[in-house]
């Protein structure tokens, strides 16, 4: 039996004109805009796909177009009778992951998305403030192992490993200060690269503790129910399986690491422990960023990550 694991990208997948084409081309994907439009009174077919790429890249823009993005992709599958059997979700791309599981509704996982995405944005422009033109962001350093640079960021105040995304990219958060001290330090280590990332702010670390307190706050009505399919967690690297626990996570997730390199693992040993069912990864929304970090794995060399984004990458399946 064929069964599927999606992974959904998180924030940074975001462009001018995302899954217009799919929209076009299937009713199923138009309706997810439509109705993520009637939820939130954000007008998203304007927003996804006439919006300037400064103004979609905000917190509050990008978050609720990727996640309308991946859910329609989502739902463009379910017409070729592909459905996730296990979900994860990159940073962001966790919370349309709790809808391909079961644990958020749709309207709750819309409007969950909504309010995370305002909170971290007011969040990062009060840091911008506080910091007087000199915000604190994030920076990819390439070519060192993680555990090098996690020597590296705790050895300097204020800078953290933030995502794991493989064996020789991690990126750190922290204050600018923080950053220019670790891209010093990590070229003199032997990084091929340091690069600081354009982003609203010092994601997945605790100078987002604000947020955090904030984001609690918004979410403590919502139901998060226990997972009906197989889902991982960025903030264990594991697989989650209790919906208290999962909303515990949700919050602790602005201010923890993603552990994508370790829920890579978990997931490729649950693929190779499952003699019975041949497993399919799919990338479902907007970009390609986690296929290509897959390809880079030892997994890759016995299945592939296919991207699904367009009406083309669609025929690839």
């Amino acid at each position: 039996m064929k069964k599927y694991a999606f992974l959904f990208p998180g924030q940074g997948a975001q462009v001018t004109g995302m899954i217009k084409d799919l929209c076009e081309a299937y009713p199923e994907a138009q309706k997810v805009v439509d109705d993520v439009t009637r939820i939130t009174g954000v007008d998203m077919a304007k927003l996804m796909w006439e919006s300037e790429q400064t103004f979609l890249n905000r917190s509050d823009n990008s978050q609720l177009a990727i996640t309308t993005a991946s859910i329609a992709v989502m739902k463009v599958l379910e017409t070729k009778e592909i459905k996730p059997s296990a979900a994860m979700g990159f940073s962001l791309g966790e919370f349309p992951a709790l809808y391909a599981a079961g644990v958020l509704s749709f309207e709750d996982v819309i409007n969950v998305v909504y309010q995370r995405g305002k909170i971290m944005q007011a969040t990062c422009e009060n840091i911008a403030v506080a910091n007087e033109g000199n915000p604190p962001g994030m920076m990819a350093v390439l070519g060192l192992p993680p555990e090098k640079v996690i020597e590296l960021a705790d050895s300097i105040k204020d800078a953290y490993a933030a995502n794991l995304n493989s064996s020789v990219q991690t990126v750190v958060s922290g204050t600018a200060q923080a950053l220019s001290e670790l891209e010093v330090k990590a070229k003199e280590a032997g990084a091929r690269r340091a690069l600081r990332l354009a982003v609203a702010g010092p994601f997945h670390c605790p100078l987002m503790q604000e947020a955090a307190d904030n984001f609690k706050n918004a979410i403590s009505d919502v139901t998060f129910n226990n997972p009906s399919e197989i889902l991982f967690s960025n903030v264990t690297g594991k697989q989650a399986t209790d919906g208290n626990e999962i909303k515990a996570n949700a919050v602790l997730h602005l201010t923890n690491p993603v552990r994508w390199t370790d829920e890579e693992k978990v997931l490729a040993q649950m693929i190779a422990d499952d003699t019975e069912n041949e497993w399919c990864l799919i990338e479902p929304g907007v970009g390609s960023v986690l296929a290509g970090l897959w390809a880079k794995t030892p997994y890759a060399e016995e299945r592939k990550c296919i991207s699904v984004n367009s009406v083309e990458t669609l025929s690839n399946l």
